[in-house]
C-alpha cells in the first residue's frame, strides 16, 4: 500500500507534470472506483490544473476549485503516460480503473496524462470529485500530518498520553496520525526500539521522545529517497529502503538477529526481537484484532 512517502513523491511527480495544463478528458473505466456522483468527473474537463497536494495518503488534484481526490488503497497505483491513446479505454477485467488526459500548456499541445490502476479482486481504489477536499470522509477525519512544521514533540505526546491502545495500531490510526501504514509503522518502531505490542499510555517520556524522533526521521528519509523518482520506480524504492518490514527470516541490519513476524487475518507485522522486545519472540496471534 502506498503510504505517506510514496504519496508525497507522487504529489511532486504529478505537480511538475500537470500544473498549468488543461484537463482534456476524464474516463472512468471501473464504475466501482467512483465514490461521488455530483459533480461528475467530466466537470473537470476544460479546467486548468492549479496544483497537486496531499492529505495523509490522499492525492488531491485541484482544477480551478474542483478537486479530483484519489486514495490508492492497498493495490492501486498511478501510471504516467507521455502520450494517451486517442481511442477510449474499454471496460473489462483489466486493472485500469480511470484515465485522465491533458492538453499542453498551449492550445492543442501534447499533455500526456495518467492511468489509475488496481490489481487483484478486492477493489478499494477510491476516486472523489468534490468542491472541497474536506467533503471526502477519509480526509475529514484525518489526524495531523507528522511532517508538518507544527507537529512538535509535545503535540505528539498529547496524542499518545492516556491511550490504552498498542502503539502499532495507534501509529496506523489515520484519525490520530495521517499517512502512516503497516510498513512504515514497523520501520518506525524498529528505529525507536519499541515492541509493537507496547501500550501507548505506558511509554516513558524518554520513549515518547525516541518514538517521535523515529517517526519524523523515518518518514523524512523515505521521502528524500523517493524524491525525483519516476512513478514507476517508487514501489521498488520503498522495498529496498525497508529494514524489517517484509523481511521475515532475514538478519536485522542493526544487530543481526533474525527478523520475526506476527500474522493476522489480513496482514502481518515484522520486528526484531533483540532490538525491540528484549530478545523475546512475540506470540503469533493470527486472529488478533490489533490491526483492525
Amino acid at each position: 500500500m502506498p503510504e505517506l512517502p510514496e504519496v508525497e513523491a507522487l504529489r511532486d511527480f504529478l505537480d511538475d507534470r500537470v500544473t498549468g495544463r488543461t484537463v482534456e478528458r476524464v474516463t472512468p473505466v471501473a464504475i466501482s472506483v467512483l465514490k461521488t456522483y455530483e459533480p461528475q468527473p467530466s466537470a473537470l474537463e476544460g479546467r486548468t490544473v492549479t496544483g497537486v497536494s496531499r492529505h495523509g495518503k490522499f492525492l488531491d488534484l485541484d482544477a480551478g476549485g474542483l478537486h479530483l481526490v484519489v486514495h490508492l488503497a492497498r493495490a492501486g497505483w498511478l501510471r504516467w503516460r507521455d502520450s494517451v491513446p486517442a481511442a477510449p479505454p474499454r471496460p473489462g477485467k483489466g486493472p485500469l480503473a480511470l484515465r485522465l488526459s491533458l492538453t499542453g500548456p498551449e492550445q492543442g499541445g501534447e499533455g500526456g496524462g495518467f492511468d489509475l490502476t488496481e490489481a487483484g479482486t478486492r477493489k478499494r481504489l477510491a476516486v472523489y470529485c468534490v468542491d472541497d477536499p474536506a467533503q471526502v470522509p477519509g480526509i475529514e477525519r484525518l489526524g495531523p500530518d507528522p511532517l508538518a512544521d507544527d507537529f512538535t514533540r509535545e503535540a505528539f505526546a498529547g496524542l499518545v498520553r492516556g491511550q490504552r491502545h498498542r502503539i502499532k495500531g495507534l501509529l496506523r490510526d489515520q484519525s490520530v496520525i495521517a499517512g502512516v501504514g503497516n510498513a512504515y509503522s514497523d520501520e518506525i518502531l524498529h528505529a525507536a526500539r519499541l515492541s509493537p505490542f507496547k501500550i501507548a499510555s505506558e511509554l516513558s517520556e524518554e520513549e515518547v521522545t525516541g518514538l517521535y524522533d523515529a517517526l519524523r526521521s523515518t518518514l523524512k528519509d523515505a521521502v528524500e529517497r523517493s524524491r525525483g523518482l519516476a512513478a514507476g520506480k517508487l514501489k521498488s524504492e520503498k522495498k529496498t529502503g525497508l529494514r524489517v518490514h517484509g523481511r521475515k527470516g532475514q538478519p536485522c541490519p542493526v544487530c543481526g538477529d533474525v527478523v520475526r513476524e506476527v500474522s493476522f487475518s489480513d496482514s502481518s507485522l515484522q520486528y526484531c526481537p533483540t532490538c525491540q522486545t528484549g530478545g523475546k519472540p512475540l506470540a503469533d496471534r493470527r486472529m488478533s484484532r490489533l490491526l483492525k
